[in-house]
C-alpha cells in the first residue's frame, strides 16, 4: 500500500494523473544547500526505464521514505542524447555505451533528489551493486532485477558526483526545502 507521502511524490512528479496538487504548502520554501544542516548531504536516485515500465516506481520511493531520507525533488523525465552524454561522460568512449544511451532513451525515467545523514552511500547501498546478481537480497537490485543491462536504478556514487548530477538533471528552483517532522524520529 502506498503511502500518502509516496503519493504525492508520484503525484507532483507525473507518474499518477487525475488529481490535482495543492497549490500552498506549510514551511516549503525554495532549495538551496544554506537550509540542510551540516551532516547532512543530498544524492541522485534515477528509475531507469525498466524500473518505470515495470511499475516499480513506488516500491523505491517507499524505500528511500522508509529509511528516513526526505524527497527535495522528483519527476518524470525523457532523456535526450545529449544529457545522457554529459551524464555518462566517463563512459562514452566504451564499446558497450550505444547500447546503454538507447536503452536510457528507450522510455521516461523519474528523477529524484534525496536528502539525509549519509544519503550517497547509503543510497548507494540500498540500490545494491551494479550487477544485480552480485546484490544482495533486500536490495532495490537484489529484490527487483537480474541483468546489469536492465538494472532499474542509478545513484551518485560521491558528494561531488551527486552534485554533479543534480545540476545536470534539476534547476535550483525545481528543488524544494520543507520542514520534515519526522526528523526527530529519525536522527537522535
Amino acid at each position: 500500500m502506498k503511502t500518502i507521502s509516496t503519493f504525492l511524490a508520484l503525484l507532483l512528479a507525473g507518474v499518477v494523473s487525475g488529481f490535482t496538487a495543492p497549490t500552498t504548502s506549510f514551511g516549503v520554501r525554495r532549495s538551496s544547500s544554506l537550509y540542510m544542516s551540516a551532516n547532512e548531504e543530498r544524492t541522485y536516485i534515477m528509475i531507469k526505464p525498466d524500473g518505470v515500465q515495470r511499475g516499480i516506481v513506488g516500491n523505491i520511493v517507499s524505500r528511500f521514505e522508509q529509511k528516513g531520507y526526505k524527497l527535495v525533488a522528483m519527476k518524470t523525465k525523457q532523456a535526450t542524447k545529449e544529457l545522457l552524454d554529459a551524464h555518462y561522460k566517463d563512459l562514452v568512449e566504451k564499446p558497450f555505451f550505444a547500447g546503454l544511451r538507447d536503452y536510457m532513451m528507450s522510455g521516461p525515467v523519474v528523477c529524484m533528489i534525496w536528502e539525509g545523514k549519509e544519503a550517497v552511500s547509503t543510497g548507494r547501498k540500498m540500490l545494491g551493486a551494479t550487477n544485480p546478481l552480485e546484490s544482495a537480497p533486500g536490495t532495490i537490485r537484489g529484490d527487483f532485477c537480474v541483468e546489469v543491462g536492465r538494472n532499474i536504478c542509478h545513484g551518485s556514487d560521491s558528494v561531488d558526483n551527486a552534485k554533479k548530477e543534480i545540476g545536470l538533471w534539476f534547476s535550483e528552483d525545481e528543488l524544494i526545502s520543507w520542514e520534515d517532522h519526522s526528523k526527530d524520529w529519525v536522527y537522535e
